[in-house]
C-alpha cells in the first residue's frame, strides 16, 4: 500500500563511517583485543543536544534496566504511524489516508491481497518505514528478535489502521522482515560510527549517526541520557568503500525500454563489510554480527537507488580449515532492491551460506560468500512503473556468489553474482516465470594513502514468460569510473597469522 512521503534514505552520509575505524579493526598487524573490551562513554546529552537531559552519575549499560523499555518503542510506532497517516491526509489527494473506524473495522474482517501500488513504494519506501519502527526498539535496549516483533506488529497496525484499502500481505513482508535487515544494519553503522574515535561523540557524530538512523537518532535526542548509551560492536574487523564518479550505460534497444533512459550519467557508491571473519575473539552471537551493506545511486530517475543490497548472517558459527583460512556459516537474512534503467527486482530473503578469508600467499588474501535460499521477490519493467503494477511477484529460489582478491595495499577487485528465479509459486501464475542474473565486477587501485581510482562493470538481464503477455528478454551493461575513498589500505584483509 502506498506509505508515504518518508525522507529518502542518506545514503551518501555513510561516507563518513569511512573516518571512524579504529586501528585494531584493520588488517596488516592486527592487535589482539583487550581482555574485555570496553565501549567509550557516550558524553553527557546535553554538551550537544542542549535541550535534552544529562546523563545519571552511573548510567547502565545497552539493554540494561532504565535503558531498556518495551512500553516507549510501542507508544512511538503508533505515534509515527499517527503522523504518517495524518500528513498524507492532508498532503496527499488520495482518500487512501483517510481512515476512520469503519475503516478499521472493515480492514479486520478483509482478505489480505498483493496490492498494485507502485513498485518503488512497495519494494523500497515499506522496508525503509520497518526501518524506522526496528531503530525504535533497537535503541530503547530491544535485542533484535524483540524489535523484529515490533516491526511485525508495528506493519499490521499500518496495513490496518494507516490506509483504507485492503491489507497488504506483500507490505507485511517487506515491512517486517526486509525493513529488520535494513534496520538492523542501519542501527549497526550508526552505533558503529558513534563508538570509534578516542573521545566520546561529539555534535557531528550525534548528527550523522541521526541521519544514518534515524529513529534511533531521536530516542538519544528526546530521552538524553536514558537512551544514550552505545550499543556495543565488540570491536569487528570491518572494510569501508565510498567512491563517486560518472556511468556510461548501454543504450536499451527493446521496445519495452522506458524513452527516457538515461546513457551517461553520475554515480556513488557504498560497500560496507562488517565483521570479516578471523579476528582474533570476535564472536558472532548476535543477529548481524557480520554483514554485507552496499548502496549505489545515480543521477537517472529511473535508478534512484541504482541498489541496496544486504545480506546478514541471523545465526551462524565460525570455522578454521589450517592456518590461513577462517570462515563463518550459517543462516543469512537478505534484502535486495536493485533497479538497473529498464527493470526491477527486489527480494527479502533467507538463505544457508558461509563467509570466509583465505591468505593464499603473504601479501594476497581472498574473502567469499557463497549463498542460496529463497526469498519473497517481485520482478518487473520500469515503463509505466507509477501507474500500473507492471510486476508480479513470487516465491523465488535465489542465489549469489562474490569473491574479492586482496592484492596487498596495491589492489582489490570485487566480483558478485546473482541469480533469481520466479515462478508460479506464490504468484496465481503457475505458467508464468522470470528469470533474472545480474554481475558486477569492479577493480580497485590505491593511489595515495586511502585514497584510489576505481572502475566497475555491470550488467543485469532478465527474461520474463507470461501466459497472457509477450514474452519479455531485457538487459543492460553499465560501465562506471570512480574516484574512490578506501577506509582500509589493506582493503579490508583480516591477518590473524
Amino acid at each position: 500500500m502506498n506509505t508515504s512521503s518518508l525522507a529518502g534514505l542518506p545514503l551518501l552520509l555513510f561516507t563518513n563511517v569511512l573516518h571512524a575505524q579504529p586501528a585494531t579493526s584493520l588488517a596488516g598487524g592486527v592487535e589482539d583485543p583487550p581482555p574485555e573490551h570496553t565501549v567509550p562513554a557516550a558524553a553527557p546529552a546535553a554538551s550537544f543536544w542542549p535541550w535534552t537531559l544529562e546523563l545519571p552519575k552511573e548510567h547502565p549499560g545497552w539493554g540494561e534496566g532504565p535503558a531498556k523499555s518495551y512500553l516507549i518503542p510501542a507508544l512511538e510506532i503508533v505515534g509515527f504511524e499517527f503522523l504518517l497517516n495524518q500528513f498524507n491526509r492532508h498532503f496527499n489527494s488520495e482518500d487512501v489516508y483517510r481512515t476512520d473506524f469503519s475503516t478499521i473495522k472493515e480492514n479486520l474482517s478483509r482478505g489480505w491481497i498483493i496490492d498494485s501500488d507502485p513498485f518503488a513504494t512497495n519494494q523500497f519506501m515499506h522496508p525503509y518505514q520497518g526501518s524506522i519502527y526496528h531503530g525504535f526498539g533497537r535503541s530503547a535496549g530491544l535485542t533484535y528478535w524483540e524489535a523484529l516483533g515490533y516491526d511485525f506488529a508495528g506493519s499490521a497496525l499500518w496495513e490496518v489502521a494507516g490506509e483504507t484499502g485492503s491489507p497488504s500481505l506483500n507490505d507485511q513482508i517487506t515491512t517486517s522482515f526486509g525493513g529488520s535487515f535494513l534496520g538492523e544494519a542501519l542501527f549497526r553503522m550508526a552505533n558503529y560510527y558513534l563508538e570509534t574515535g578516542d573521545q566520546s561523540p561529539g555534535f557531528f557524530r550525534e548528527l550523522g549517526a541521526t541521519l544514518i538512523a534515524p529513529s534511533a537518532g531521536f530516542n538519544r535526542i528526546v530521552y538524553g541520557g536514558r537512551f544514550d548509551a552505545i550499543y556495543p560492536s565488540h570491536d569487528p574487523a570491518v572494510y569501508t568503500r565510498a567512491g563517486i564518479g560518472w556511468r556510461h550505460n548501454q543504450k536499451p534497444d527493446h521496445a519495452d525500454a522506458p524513452e527516457q533512459a538515461t546513457t551517461d550519467e553520475a554515480v556513488a557508491d557504498f560497500v560496507m563489510d562488517y565483521g570479516l571473519p578471523g579476528k582474533a575473539g570476535y564472536e558472532y552471537t548476535r543477529p548481524f554480527d557480520y554483514f554485507h551493506f552496499e548502496a549505489t545511486l545515480a543521477t537517472s530517475s529511473n535508478a534512484a537507488p541504482e541498489d541496496i543490497t544486504i545480506r546478514g548472517l541471523l545465526w551462524g558459527e565460525r570455522y578454521s580449515w589450517g592456518d590461513n583460512y577462517r570462515g563463518v556459516w550459517g543462516l543469512y537474512g537478505g534484502y535486495d532492491y536493485i533497479s538497473p534503467e529498464i527493470f526491477s527486482v527486489s527480494s527479502t530473503s533467507a538463505s544457508l551460506g558461509t563467509t570466509a578469508q583465505w591468505w593464499v600467499s603473504d601479501s594476497v588474501a581472498l574473502q567469499g560468500t557463497l549463498l542460496a535460499g529463497a526469498g519473497w521477490t517481485a520482478s518487473g519493467t520500469i515503463a509505466d512503473a507509477e501507474t500500473d503494477r507492471d510486476y508480479h511477484y513470487g516465491v523465488s529460489p535465489m542465489s549469489l556468489g562474490a569473491l574479492r582478491i586482496i592484492l596487498g595495499t596495491t589492489a582489490v577487485l570485487d566480483m558478485t553474482g546473482r541469480y533469481y528465479y520466479i515462478g508460479g509459486l506464490g504468484s496465481g501464475a503457475r505458467e508464468d516465470s522470470e528469470t533474472i542474473l545480474r554481475g558486477k565486477i569492479a577493480l580497485t587501485l590505491r593511489i595515495f594513502k586511502q585514497h584510489g581510482i576505481g572502475i566497475q562493470y555491470v550488467a543485469s538481464s532478465r527474461d520474463a514468460y507470461f501466459s497472457d503477455l509477450p514474452d519479455t528478454s531485457q538487459s543492460i551493461a553499465a560501465v562506471s569510473l570512480f574516484y574512490t575513498y578506501i577506509g582500509d589500505t589493506h582493503f579490508g584483509a583480516v591477518d590473524w597469522r
